[in-house]
């Protein structure tokens, strides 16, 4: 089974500069990795890999194209959601040809934690405790994504923005708000409330928030458009949404991101993660992929390309992004993350999704 690798418009053309970086960086990543001599470098790039990938190819088939170009193996990625891609995991089961699942959460993650096998420590320790899963090491983090409200500028002052993500259920709000139930971003702050807040206080507050009317949309984008169009005023999204669109429409786009900081669900910073399965055909290659997802070319491209949040220490945050250590998130263990199915049977039950 082969799942060709190509990038989006988006990102297609990298600068120049950054894509010679890539290659020095996997060129040294290989040397290390391996014996020094030419026939253990050239061995070492031979063979194959297959992924599959829960993120979206325009934000990671350019960085995985390079690592697939500099490295010489035949990188094949299967891209879905990370829900579909976990569920086909699991009716796969030995016989799955992935040997990388690459996942936008813990949940995912957490959904076919059976079936992943430890990680060598160089690669789980690149990043911090929070960032990898806490019991053994079968993922690691690759970047770091927080939740915030997208505003429209020109119609709401973020004065009157909400400090707690309970405000919108406020009548204030009726009609006014944009959502995404059915996303896996969305459903793991969920999870993240019923964590916090406990599966009542959760339930109570869903329940209000959708007697609220807000606006349905399949996905981040829409909803980040949505805004700036003046659709609705406010949506909850992940936070680097908004700076693609700014990127590619300059700094009139009218939607701007607000950051609540208080210490509660709406503050989550969320990590994508990958794992390695353990019918892996290809486990070198594997281990090869995460460490230079770890590493810092890599973590530079998620900074700079796509506005995410590096993991890895000594990879500075984009201009425009507070520290990630300013966001104050809740407190609450990465494995609480993981319980999706539970949060999918609450959205069920408020009618939520289907």
């Amino acid at each position: 089974m082969r799942f060709p690798v190509s990038s989006s418009r988006m990102f297609q053309k990298l600068n120049p500069r950054i894509a010679i970086v890539f290659a020095i960086g996997l060129a040294l990543i290989s040397l290390t990795a391996c014996s020094s001599s030419d026939d253990d470098v050239a061995q070492a790039s031979a063979g194959s890999l297959v992924v599959y990938s829960g993120r979206s190819e325009s934000l990671v088939g350019p960085i995985i194209e390079q690592f697939g170009e500099a490295s010489g193996i035949d990188v094949q990625v299967k891209y879905g959601g990370t829900a579909e891609l976990a569920a086909t995991l699991r009716e796969e089961g030995n016989n799955t040809p992935a040997d990388v699942f690459f996942a936008q959460d813990p949940g995912g993650l957490g959904a076919v934690a059976n079936m992943l096998s430890q990680l060598p420590q160089d690669i789980i320790s690149a990043v911090p405790d929070w960032a990898r899963a806490s019991t053994g090491a079968a993922w690691v983090g690759i970047s770091g994504r927080a939740r915030v409200v997208v505003y429209n500028r020109d119609k709401v002052s973020e004065a009157d923005l909400p400090s707690d993500l309970r405000d919108l259920a406020d009548p204030q709000w009726k009609g006014r708000v944009g959502w995404a139930p059915a996303n896996a971003s969305f459903q793991t702050m969920v999870t993240a409330m019923r964590s916090a807040w406990g599966e009542q206080a959760t339930r109570d507050f869903m329940a209000d928030l959708k007697s609220n009317d807000p606006k349905e949309y399949p996905k981040n984008t829409p909803i980040v458009a949505a805004t700036a169009a003046g659709e609705i005023d406010v949506g909850l999204v992940n936070h680097y949404y908004l700076h693609r669109f700014i990127q590619e429409d300059g700094e009139d786009f009218a939607a701007r991101n607000h950051f609540m900081r208080d210490a509660g669900p709406g503050s989550l910073v969320m990590v994508s993660g990958a794992g390695i399965l353990n019918e892996a055909d290809n486990r070198e290659n594997a281990e090869k992929f995460l460490r230079f997802m770890v590493s810092t070319v890599a973590q530079q491209y998620f900074a700079s390309q796509t506005f995410e949040y590096p993991l890895v220490e000594g990879v500075n945050t984009h201009r425009l992004l507070p520290p990630i250590a300013g966001l104050n998130g809740p407190d609450i263990d990465v494995a609480d993350l993981a319980d999706v199915a539970g949060t999918q049977s609450l959205l069920r039950d408020l009618g939520i999704i289907p």
